[in-house]
Formats: structure tokens, sequence, C-alpha cells
């Protein structure tokens, strides 16, 4: 295995997005734009109803896939086709908008902590028109890891140690992993050679990198870590556990062109989305 050094370290910025829910943005921020094929990447965590209490009302969605994985709290998704959703702790929700999809995501309480992901993920041009889907799953069908040394790694896509992960079928490859370290401990992870990879840090510090090939970084919460070149990384732990996100896909390598929520290859298309939308299309 050769392991990835980092290549940047981006520090998340405080944002909101919907009807006002605060959040922690890295991918998709003015430090690092996207991470083909990751386009955005937020973190929402509040235990203050103002924070979150508004959500996200009807919005549409073009071109690329929504993936929101929840740590506490709970959330309603519904969409123009009648379907509906319960997110809950634990659970993911892998979104592909395809042609399109006009959708909400509320609270479904109104105290407490809420706290979870989205990451946005671009597909390739020949799938951007594709008809929409959704892989969804409570708690207990997203497999978890439990090595001897006590790291736990719930695999959400792609697989660890023989298990695969609840999402399949998606058209970049991913590798999406929710990694609780606990102290002195390492970790090495294979990730396919020539995917991107990245990996969020919300809890804890970890010690990431591979000192041969550049120096090993201290990297605490609200922190992306973004790998060079290899086909696997390392972390290690001292005095303090860690948990993050590790994230790794296959780069789409066409042109990027949005607007809010839509995701094409070009300016035309994004105008085609546009007026579809606004005529209604998106509904039929």
């Amino acid at each position: 295995m050769t392991l990835r050094p980092v290549g940047q370290i981006v520090r998340a910025e405080a944002t909101s997005d919907g009807a006002g829910v605060r959040l922690l943005r890295t991918l998709g921020s003015r430090q690092l734009d996207h991470l083909d094929p990751f386009l955005l990447l937020d973190e929402f965590k509040s235990d203050r109803p103002d924070d979150y209490i508004a959500g996200f009302p009807d919005h549409p969605h073009r071109g690329f896939e929504t993936v929101t994985y929840m740590l506490a709290g709970t959330m309603r998704h519904a969409d123009h086709r009648g379907n509906t959703g319960k997110l809950v702790a634990g659970s993911v929700q892998w979104m592909t908008a395809g042609r399109g999809i006009v959708h909400s995501e509320m609270p479904e309480q109104e105290d407490g902590l809420m706290w979870g992901f989205q990451l946005w993920v671009n597909l390739p041009a020949r799938d951007k028109l594709c008809e929409p889907r959704y892989q969804e799953f409570p708690p207990s069908a997203v497999p978890e890891v439990r090595r001897e040394d006590g790291t736990r790694i719930r695999v959400v896509a792609g697989e660890t140690d023989g298990t695969r992960g609840a999402v399949t079928g998606i058209a970049t490859e991913p590798l999406y992993l929710d990694v609780a370290l606990p102290v002195r401990a390492r970790l090495a992870h294979p990730v396919r050679a020539g995917h991107n990879t990245c990996a969020y840090v919300f809890e804890g510090e970890g010690h990431f990198g591979e000192t041969e090939r550049g120096p090993r970084r201290a990297v605490g919460p609200g922190h992306l870590v973004v790998f060079g070149p290899g086909d696997g990384v390392a972390v290690w732990t001292e005095a303090s556990p860690v948990r993050f996100l590790l994230l790794a896909a296959r780069p789409i390598g066409e042109p990027v062109v949005r607007y809010g929520p839509f995701v094409m290859n070009r300016r035309e298309e994004i105008l085609q989305a546009i007026q579809d939308y606004q005529a209604g299309a998106f509904a039929r």
C-alpha cells in the first residue's frame, strides 16, 4: 500500500442555507470549490432550534446526487412525486436527482440536538438526465465493522474488511465511511489509486498522512483533509480519539457548470434546467 500524503487542509466556513439553517461548509467553499466528483460537504450541528427549525423547504435539484447522513435528531424528507421518508440518527439517504426532483427536508423536532452531514456528488454527463431514485436506509441497515483495537467503521458505501456498504450502484464508485478511532490506534485503509480522497474530522483529533511522503498533520473538528496520490490512507491517534468521514470516488473529469441547485456540463444546460423548472417540468 502506497500511503497518501496530506495535500491540503481546509477549515470549515460558517454559512447558512435553506431557510436559514446554520452550517459548516468545507467542499463548495471559497477555499475549495470542489474535489471531483464531490461538489459540497456541509455539517449541520446545533441544539438551538433557531439554528435549524426553518429547515429546507421545497427546492429543486438536477444533474447530481445528494447524500444525507444523520448523527442526531430527526428530519422528514418529501418530494413532488409523493415520496416521503424519515431520517433519524444513524440513517442515510442517497438521492440521485437526475433529470429533476423538487423536495423538502424539514426537522421533525422542536428542540434538542440536530446533527448530520450533506454531501453533493456529481453525475457524469450520460447520467445527468436519468430517472430520479433513492437509496434510503435505517440505522440497522448500515453495516458496522468493529476491530480488535476498538476501531468502529460504519460502511455507508464502498467496502471495509470484506463488508460492503448499504449504498450500491453509484456511477463514481464511492467510498463513504464513518470512522471512530480510539486512543493510541492506527488505521491504514486502502483507497483506489486515482480516486480523489478526503477526510472530514468532526470529533477529537487525528494525525493524518505518511511521514515518508510528507509531514504527519494533527487535525481537529471542522477540518477537511485532502489527500495526495496513493492507494491508501493512514490515520493515527495519540491521547485523543478521533471520528471522521472518509470519502473517496472516481473523478469524472468533465466540465462543471452550476447554478444553485443545478449542476450540468454547459451553460446552455443550466438555462434549460431553469426553464424546465419554471415550466413545471420537474413535477411531471
